[in-house]
């Protein structure tokens, strides 16, 4: 890389850390070409994006952003993975790595706070977003389905008394 491909690759990290959610750090034990690909297609999914950074172009493009901290787990072979919603690239990453073992969730961070390990783990076990919306619209509207339920109840009973009582003088 020249100088210039550096700083467009530093402003284009910077970038990233002002607008992620999180951001997770993976260590790449010989993920070959086809799991590179399975992988980045599964973030795409979610909306997630899985990039490898040279260390030294990511720590510089750290300062000055809330995810600072996470300079300490870029060493060795890193990738950074990120996404708007806080829990999708903490979640893709996870479910990636129960299933191959050349991939290894080193820590991350989301905002300000700090992630090892087991706290992305414990992120990725949380629900997304969109389940999360979907669980409070359920919550929203269960009350109202409820009381029109109870509201057309005795409706629904009077009719069936009037049906039983035609069918009985039709016969």
């Amino acid at each position: 890389m020249d100088r210039s491909q550096k700083t467009d690759a530093v402003a284009q990290l910077n970038n990233v850390f002002n607008e992620a959610g999180v951001v997770v750090v993976t260590r790449n034990l010989g993920l070959t070409v086809a799991e590179s690909t399975d992988l980045r297609s599964k973030m795409r999914d979610v909306g997630a994006t899985y990039q490898v950074a040279k260390n030294r172009l990511a720590k510089i493009a750290l300062k000055d952003t809330d995810y600072a901290g996470i300079e300490e787990y870029l060493s060795g072979p890193t990738a950074l993975a990120y996404s708007a919603d806080p829990v999708a690239a903490a979640k893709a990453v996870v479910e990636f790595a129960k299933t191959n073992d050349r991939i290894e969730v080193v820590g991350g961070s989301m905002g300000s706070q700090v992630l090892d390990e087991a706290g992305v783990r414990a992120l990725a076990s949380m629900p997304s977003l969109d389940e999360l919306r979907g669980k409070l619209v359920g919550l929203v509207n269960a009350p109202a389905t409820k009381i029109a339920q109870v509201v057309n109840a005795p409706a629904n009973k009077l009719a069936r008394v009037f049906g039983a009582y035609a069918a009985k003088d039709a016969a």
